[in-house]
């Protein structure tokens, strides 16, 4: 990736015992508890951020810290090039369970990456299935796959991507995308998402069925059959993009595998 040199870090083994197997699903593994954001316990869940360093995860310090409790991408006077990630070296999940909160400023656009892959040749860049989010929560919801297909399913929409030898991405949408019954109004589900405010973000990947969930709300739904194009596991991580100056964080963090 063509960017100022920023310090970089890579770390290794850490956390709990339970994520570093985190494709093998054990039973041990899913034994592990957090609290959501209410404090309440949520039996099988496992914290990924420690809430005040960035054990665990690898990414340009240029673009990434912690504040206030919260993983925290910004960018100001030092812009982008390509689209840069903090990645969790956790593992590469396949089934899994990921809620965390988010909040963004209006003119960001971020989103959480999985069953991706990292790419050679430029430094911290994902391709694979996201959940976007956007400050003006034009596309928040959605699902984009990074580097690949573009987007596959929009908020409201309920996909089926057949397999196929002919698809290509039209206007930055995928044309090969099957609608089946929506799953509401685009402005509907808009208004469930808040401004410059703290929201929660559910991704449930089980097989090649991908759903996105805001505050709750089932936003997006994929069922991949395209055997080509799909990846059943893959690496996790959050983005920051190329545009102008904006701001995302993340908390709460907690991890499950099915």
């Amino acid at each position: 990736m063509l960017r100022k040199k920023g310090q970089l870090f890579i770390v290794c083994g850490f956390l709990l015992a339970a994520i570093a197997g985190c494709n093998s699903g054990s039973e041990g593994e899913k034994k592990a508890v957090t609290v959501d954001s209410s404090g309440s316990a949520v039996p099988g869940f496992t914290q990924i951020f420690d809430g005040k360093t960035l054990t665990g995860w690898e990414g340009d310090t240029t673009y990434w810290r912690v504040e206030d409790g919260a993983i925290t991408g910004e960018i100001t006077d030092k812009p982008l090039k390509t689209n840069s990630f903090l990645i969790w070296r956790g593992g590469e999940p396949g089934d899994f369970e990921l809620i965390a909160d988010f909040k963004i400023t209006e003119s960001g656009n971020s989103g959480i990456n999985y069953r991706s892959e990292q790419l050679t040749d430029i430094p911290f860049a994902l391709k694979g299935y996201q959940a976007d989010i956007d400050g003006k929560n034009v596309y928040t919801g959605q699902n984009y796959e990074e580097r690949g297909r573009t987007i596959i399913a929009f908020r409201g929409q309920n996909v089926t991507l057949p397999a196929t030898d002919t698809g290509k991405s039209v206007g930055n949408i995928w044309n090969a995308a099957q609608q089946s019954p929506s799953l509401g109004n685009t402005d509907s589900l808009k208004s469930l998402i808040k401004v410059n405010d703290w929201n929660e973000v559910r991704i449930v990947a089980k097989g090649n069925n991908l759903k996105h969930y805001i505050n709750g709300v089932l936003m997006s739904e994929v069922t991949d059959e395209d055997t080509a194009h799909r990846k059943s596991s893959g690496l996790l991580g959050m983005q920051v993009h190329v545009g102008p100056p904006m701001k995302i964080q993340y908390k709460n963090l907690r991890y499950k595998v099915l």
